[in-house]
């Protein structure tokens, strides 16, 4: 990406890359600097502790397990990111708290029930984030022979209209009462 943006594109970017884990922070670090990469950065962290910007253009997530997907989201929307694409991943939270009397065979088998509220979390996230003014997309951008894991969320500030925003919620809302779910995503903006 920075290869991409910076060399290709001509754009004048600053890239900062989070992980938990040294040495791919390690190793990342050093292609950075093999390849003279002056404005790429690796820092070992949690995207959730995070404070080193105020303001960002845009924000990818690849694969940040259950709810660290959240909090990238979260400070992404904080940030007022002009751009988010997220390819969660391991969305485990709402599997353990579906409860419904209405659609109670979605949860009567194991695996329909971890495939319904892995989806459930990503439309939950996508309606969030139309509350927050982006316009969104969910896109397979592998195809699905390749990977489970193939889905992005696409998410581009917009002027939004309250109304949009707020009908937005309300899905959210309605689809988290049905099923007694309580995303981390949903807590984290109502915190602030």
């Amino acid at each position: 990406m920075y290869y991409y943006l910076k060399e290709l594109k001509g754009f004048d970017i600053h890239v900062i890359g989070l992980d938990l884990k040294e040495d791919v922070i390690r190793r990342c670090s050093g292609l950075a600097k093999k390849y003279g990469y002056e404005k790429l950065h690796f820092l070992v962290g949690d995207i959730a502790d995070y404070e080193g910007v105020n303001e960002v253009d845009v924000v990818v997530t690849l694969h940040a397990c259950d709810t660290a997907t959240d909090y990238a989201l979260a400070k992404a929307i904080g940030w007022n990111a002009k751009v988010i694409l997220s390819v969660p991943c391991c969305q485990h939270e709402l599997n353990g708290q579906i409860e419904t009397e209405n659609f109670s065979a979605l949860t009567d088998y194991g695996l329909i029930k971890e495939r319904f509220s892995a989806l459930a979390t990503d439309a939950i996230r996508g309606k969030i984030l139309e509350w927050q003014g982006y316009k969104v997309q969910m896109l397979e951008f592998v195809d699905f022979e390749h990977s489970p894991k193939n889905l992005l969320i696409k998410a581009v500030k917009r002027s939004t209209s309250k109304h949009v925003m707020e009908t937005a919620k309300t899905k959210a809302e309605t689809l988290m009462k049905e099923f007694n779910f309580s995303p981390t995503l949903y807590e984290l903006i109502q915190s602030k």
